[in-house]
């Protein structure tokens, strides 16, 4: 079988690694691919957002089937032009997709279908949003409505924090046209949860649970980012708030969204009245897909392929119950102004540790060496008996990677720690 793999990061080198064990894949490929991607995949030369560079490139090598990653080529209806030409393709089609590319229309539909959410509030200007801000009780949060790779939402401790929000997004355009509209929301307090399901159009089913590390230093303190790190333990929630976040805001979104294929990703808040939803993503996430598919005992590809075939209920996913816990290394000056073209070295050291995977995200491959190609630039997942070993085989193998710049935070997984097992 040939595959294709669209995007560039740690979350596609995880699925990449996922794939190839396979024993009847023949070739992967992978667009554009990373410095990782290179040694399990054929790197192409075509952009994520290139959805007819794609497309052609998918038809012309037959490939059996594509898997796309990241949440652009999806808003710009990716699936709906491989599926028009018959093409297999695992995504959501571009309407689905607007459940993460517009948090206006996102919000109005759990409000529709009454899906419990923080309150909000869509707003079309600044003027707009500068009202609604004297109105509102802090913490706040203001979102830019479109796409912005994890850097368009900010928790405003204050009035002013979220009036300085509303500039950047809506006057100075710092996100381009993803800032054009924005929606406050008031601000929630609780544990947050990543919860992801396989889905096919008809059926689903839940993966294990991550948390992700949003903000840039410890302590959760500093901008949001795309993700600094996460962990997976079974304990994250009980099962009784596991049952509650199906039947209340899976299911109803699943059943009032026309034919959802893919991945659901939501993002939770377990509130003292119960689980309510942040946000969707409509793909895995990242790093949480790091974490979450290597604890996938089931054949991904076999997965994918129920997916696309719609007899996802016909396989019970099995998974294994060893935590997983992984550590984003970044440049030094994420999530701002970076430098790129630093080499990398101890990688190979390091991915020999028990239990060890060093995912890429931000890397290229220039005459067999590694070297740094973007803020988020390396995943350093790990697994063990329980969370505390895992944490202490990821940050172990930290110390051995080195590159100019790098930086990582100190304290991912506390929270997990302190729960049982």
């Amino acid at each position: 079988m040939k595959i294709l793999v669209i995007g560039s990061g740690g979350r596609e080198h995880a699925i990449v690694d996922a794939i190839g064990r396979h024993p009847q894949v023949k070739q992967i490929y992978a667009a554009p691919g990373n410095g990782g991607t290179a040694g399990l995949a054929t790197n192409v030369s075509i952009a994520a957002d290139d959805i007819h560079g794609l497309f052609e490139f998918a038809r012309n090598e037959r490939m059996d089937l594509t898997f796309v990653g990241p949440e652009v080529p999806l808003s710009l209806g990716v699936v709906d032009l491989f599926q028009k030409d018959g093409l297999k393709i695992v995504g959501p089609n571009a309407a689905n997709a607007r459940l993460e590319s517009s948090k206006s229309f996102a919000k109005q539909f759990f409000r529709e279908h009454k899906i419990p959410t923080a309150d909000f509030w869509p707003c079309q200007s600044a003027a707009e949003a500068y009202a609604r801000l004297d109105s509102m009780r802090y913490p706040a949060v203001v979102k830019a409505d479109g796409l912005a790779a994890g850097k368009g939402v900010v928790v405003a401790e204050t009035r002013e924090q979220a009036r300085a929000a509303v500039r950047d997004f809506m006057e100075s355009g710092t996100l381009g046209t993803a800032g054009s509209t924005v929606v406050i929301e008031e601000f929630l307090t609780g544990e947050e949860v990543s919860f992801m399901v396989f889905a096919d159009g008809e059926s689903a089913q839940p993966m294990v649970m991550a948390q992700d590390h949003k903000r840039r230093f410890d302590g959760d303190k500093g901008p949001n980012t795309g993700g600094m790190g996460a962990y997976s333990i079974d304990t994250i929630l009980s099962p009784e708030q596991h049952d509650e976040v199906m039947r209340a805001i899976i299911r109803p979104t699943l059943k009032n969204a026309v034919n959802f294929a893919g991945i659901l990703y939501a993002g939770l808040m377990i509130t003292a009245t119960g689980p309510k939803i942040i946000e969707y993503n409509t793909r895995f996430g990242d790093p949480e897909t790091q974490v979450v598919l290597p604890r996938l005992k089931s054949d991904l590809l076999e997965v994918l392929f129920d997916i696309a075939e719609h007899r996802l209920d016909s396989r019970k996913l099995e998974w294994d119950p060893e935590p997983a816990a992984t550590i984003a290394l970044v440049a030094s000056g994420y999530p701002g102004k970076i430098e790129n073209g630093k080499r990398i070295t101890g990688l190979e050291k390091a991915g020999r540790q028990e239990g060890v995977k060093v995912y890429h995200a931000g890397t290229r491959m220039e005459d067999g060496s590694v070297f740094t190609s973007g803020g988020r630039v390396l995943n350093v997942t790990a697994r063990a008996a329980t969370l505390t070993q895992a944490l202490d085989r990821a940050y172990a193998a930290c110390e051995m990677i080195e590159f100019e710049g790098k930086d990582y935070r100190r304290d991912i997984g506390r929270k997990g720690m302190a729960k049982k097992r």
